[in-house]
């Protein structure tokens, strides 16, 4: 008998490329879990003109993500790049439209997880982690970290944190992903797939 491929979606905004990067390669850690299938999905920017619209297939990337992705994900990965230590608004955005979803529980008992990329190197990485843990803490998700069994985390300098993998990508985002970077995203990716693995009935 066939068992299904699990789908684990990350979802993501990134507006140079970087929250990208990191979201391909959580994906990769995802896809090299036997059964499990990253489902890359982005959300589209908001404009403070009420008229302006984005195209309904993204330019390049990922395809937009819907309301449905999240009901029928095994697990979550939430990335974003770091406005002011917050989360980016277009992603504060779709997650502000997901009551439905709250209401009926579909991402109550699921595993998820967070990441972030910035230009500045002490530039709010962990409250951004932190902001995006909230909504899924009253989806009522199961949050996983980092831990320091993952050898990166206690040599990076580049970023990487318990909470999630980040990447500080410079001002001009000429920064390239170190390998300690791509070590704990392709880890984090791992472990968000092994849970929600373990957690099927």
């Amino acid at each position: 008998m066939n068992t299904p491929t699990l789908p684990i979606l990350v979802l993501y905004y990134s507006r140079h490329g970087a929250t990208r990067k990191l979201a391909e390669l959580i994906a990769q850690g995802i896809e090299s879990i036997a059964g499990c299938e990253a489902v890359l999905r982005t959300v589209p920017t908001v404009s403070t003109v009420s008229k302006a619209t984005e195209p309904a297939v993204p330019r390049s990337g990922a395809p937009y993500v819907e309301l449905s992705d999240l009901e029928n994900c095994a697990g979550l990965a939430l990335g974003s790049p770091t406005r002011f230590g917050n989360m980016a608004a277009p992603l504060k955005y779709f997650i502000d439209g997901s009551s439905a979803q709250w209401l009926s529980g579909a991402l109550a008992g699921k595993p998820a997880c967070v990441f972030t990329s910035t230009g500045s190197l002490h530039g709010g990485q962990e409250s951004t982690l932190l902001s995006m843990m909230l909504p899924l803490l009253h989806h009522g998700m199961l949050m996983l970290g980092l831990p320091y069994s993952e050898p990166a985390l206690m040599t990076t300098a580049s970023g990487g944190s318990p909470y999630g993998a980040t990447h500080w990508s410079g001002f001009s985002g000429d920064k390239t992903i170190s390998d300690d970077t791509r070590a704990l995203a392709i880890a984090l990716g791992k472990r968000l797939a092994s849970t929600a693995k373990k957690l099927q009935p």
